[in-house]
C-alpha cells in the first residue's frame, strides 16, 4: 500500500471516529461540592472527567469517548444506542 493511500485510510477512520463520538451526548457542568468542571457521556459511559478548565473537560470526555468507541470495535462489540441527534430519535424503541 501507497503512503498516499495510508493516509487517505487514517483519514476516512478519523472521520468515522469523529461521527461515531458526535452521536453520543456530553455533558460539562459546573460542580460546587468539587469546586471544579465535571464532563461526562450519559448513556454512553461509566465515569468522566474533571478540570477548571471547561474547555480541557470537554476536549478530554471527547477524547474518552473516542477510546470506548475504538475498544468497541476492537472488541468486535456493537456500539451502545445514540443519545443525541437525529440517530438517537431515528432508532426502534425498545419492547416494553
Amino acid at each position: 500500500m501507497c503512503q498516499d493511500t495510508t493516509i487517505r485510510q487514517k483519514g476516512r477512520e478519523k472521520v468515522e471516529a469523529m461521527n461515531d463520538r458526535a452521536r453520543y451526548f456530553k455533558v460539562v457542568e459546573w460542580s460546587e461540592e468539587d469546586q471544579c468542571c465535571i464532563g461526562t457521556a450519559p448513556g454512553f459511559i461509566l465515569g468522566g472527567c474533571h478540570s477548571t478548565d471547561e474547555k480541557d473537560v470537554y476536549k478530554e470526555i471527547r477524547d474518552i469517548a473516542e477510546e470506548w468507541i475504538e475498544i468497541y470495535k476492537k472488541d468486535g462489540e456493537p456500539l451502545p444506542p445514540p443519545t443525541v441527534g437525529w440517530w438517537a430519535l431515528n432508532r426502534k424503541s425498545e419492547p416494553s
